[in-house]
């Protein structure tokens, strides 16, 4: 059924001829708007050696009298910069907004990944035509990886501002669409906001400061996960007055590292919690022990009598009662 519907999205094929250069404008709605310097460069230095070997595909346009390029945006940039006359396209028919986002995202699904964020407002616009939100429906749709389109998503529940950041053209001062997705775990926990000091915008644009500050207590964008972590392992221990007060000053202060966030009763509480799982395992597999077919592994037997020895020394010091 995908599959179908997939092949009706596709624009029908009109043929392969040469178009001027200046009979080409680039389409308004392909996803990647970020082309950096470095590698436009490497690839304009190949055409100036061997040209244009993959034709670019375009559309015609009546409503703007020109060709579209669907295909091969880098191509044609680096054409006009070697002032080529003419470039090689394969002509296809016009295709619909739908037909023409989701043939750009086939078409360089298998190509270096653009940048998140140009990804992510296009899926929007696809998102919002075909009123589909279902990760594993727009993967097929556009091809790209079910975790690439839960992470766009995550990108646009940012306001404008920080996607404006994620889009700026000098690749030294954009800012990584790493950081706002490692952050989107923290920043939409049910949990913190809930704190009454709490505020998306103001909280993002802390961390944001914090991240950008070498001084500050936060190193890389993986620490959010740390973060989540204290935050998690403090609310199962019962100390959520104590984790508020603690988030709200690592926000606040530079000076504070993420392990201002851990409070040992949490921090022992979580290890409680995975010793126990541990114990509960060991406990099923000595009672699934058949004494008989067991009898002579003299090891396994010696280890359970320290073990035994270990437990109990444990209970007597824990002021545990002894049963026999």
């Amino acid at each position: 059924m995908v599959k179908k519907r997939a092949k009706s999205l596709a624009p029908d094929a009109v043929g392969v001829k040469t178009i001027a250069v200046s009979d080409l404008v680039p389409n308004p709605h392909n996803p990647r708007t970020l082309f950096d310097r470095e590698p436009l460069d490497t690839l304009r230095a190949s055409i100036a050696k061997v040209g244009i070997l993959v034709p670019l595909t375009v559309y015609w346009d009546d409503d703007a009298t020109t060709y579209v390029i669907l295909d091969g945006q880098r191509r044609w940039m680096c054409a006009k910069e070697l002032a080529l006359p003419k470039v090689p396209v394969n002509h296809v028919a016009k295709p619909t907004l739908v037909q023409n986002i989701v043939t750009m995202f086939q078409i360089h699904k298998l190509r270096e990944d653009w940048e998140l964020m140009p990804t992510a407002l296009k899926l929007e616009v696809l998102m919002g035509e075909m009123r589909e939100r279902n990760d594993r429906r727009l993967a097929e749709l556009t091809g790209l990886d079910r975790a690439v389109v839960s992470r766009c998503k995550k990108l646009l529940s940012y306001p404008r501002k920080y996607q404006d950041m994620m889009l700026d053209p000098d690749p030294e001062k954009r800012e990584k669409a790493d950081f706002f997705i490692e952050l989107y775990s923290v920043r939409n926990d049910r949990f913190v906001n809930q704190m009454p000091w709490y505020s998306n915008n103001p909280f993002t644009q802390r961390m944001l400061e914090k991240y950008r500050s070498p001084a500050s207590g936060l190193k890389a964008v993986t620490d959010f996960r740390l973060m989540k972590q204290h935050i998690n392992n403090a609310r199962k221990a019962g100390q959520e007055k104590a984790i508020t007060k603690r988030l709200r000053e690592f926000t606040e202060d530079d000076s504070l590292s993420l392990d201002h966030l851990v409070l040992r009763s949490a921090n022992v509480s979580a290890s409680a919690r995975a010793l126990l799982r541990d114990v509960e395992r060991l406990a099923e597999a000595v009672r699934q022990i058949d004494v008989n077919e067991f009898y002579g592994e003299e090891n396994l037997w010696r280890r359970l009598e320290q073990l035994m020895t270990a437990i109990r020394a444990k209970l007597v010091a824990a002021g545990r009662r002894l049963t026999q």
